[in-house]
């Protein structure tokens, strides 16, 4: 991926924000009673809250990261669902690219929540695709404008296009 020239600290401060409160969504799902196993959105509400209560972001931040988690996993469970493929599939990328940890974390709350995620799919059907200063998940995603390619092997924050300076783009997967 490219590197932007001028990075906002503020963004990438959200990126540590997302992976803390994917891992503790994750956490959530693991430690639950299975017979009163949380919603996916009531983990991804927690995590958020616990966020705001130990002074790692704002509370509006906290909002906007929950966002990019919904988006992600909305998209996943989409995409899983449309084309009966696995999870890796979804990253369009190799797995030996994408961290380990950030790898388990995701398949580990897809699977634990795959009718939720099947639900979710079904409400947001095209969620709007990604832009630019958003945060997003390890994968490829293309620019709509030029059909440029960003490749992430971690969360990060998604840069204009290199190519074009546009600032819609959509998930690749296999």
């Amino acid at each position: 991926m490219t590197k932007p020239e001028h990075q906002d600290p503020h963004q990438d401060h959200r990126v540590g924000v997302y992976n803390r409160m994917m891992e503790r969504v994750r956490h959530t799902l693991e430690n639950a009673e299975h017979s009163a196993r949380p919603t996916l959105e009531h983990a991804i509400e927690r995590a958020r809250a616990r966020a705001v209560e130990l002074g790692e972001t704002t509370r509006e931040d906290a909002g906007r990261v929950a966002d990019f988690l919904r988006r992600d996993l909305s998209e996943m469970g989409r995409y899983v669902n449309e084309t009966g493929k696995e999870y890796n599939d979804w990253f369009h990328m190799d797995v030996e690219l994408i961290e380990a940890k950030l790898l388990d974390l995701f398949t580990s709350v897809a699977d634990q929540t795959k009718l939720e995620l099947a639900q979710w799919a079904a409400q947001a059907n095209d969620s709007g695709g990604y832009r630019s200063a958003e945060i997003t998940a390890a994968g490829t995603l293309e620019c709509t404008s030029c059909a440029e390619q960003l490749t992430f092997a971690k969360a990060g924050r998604i840069p204009l296009c290199p190519n074009c300076q546009g600032d819609k783009f959509r998930r690749l997967s296999r």
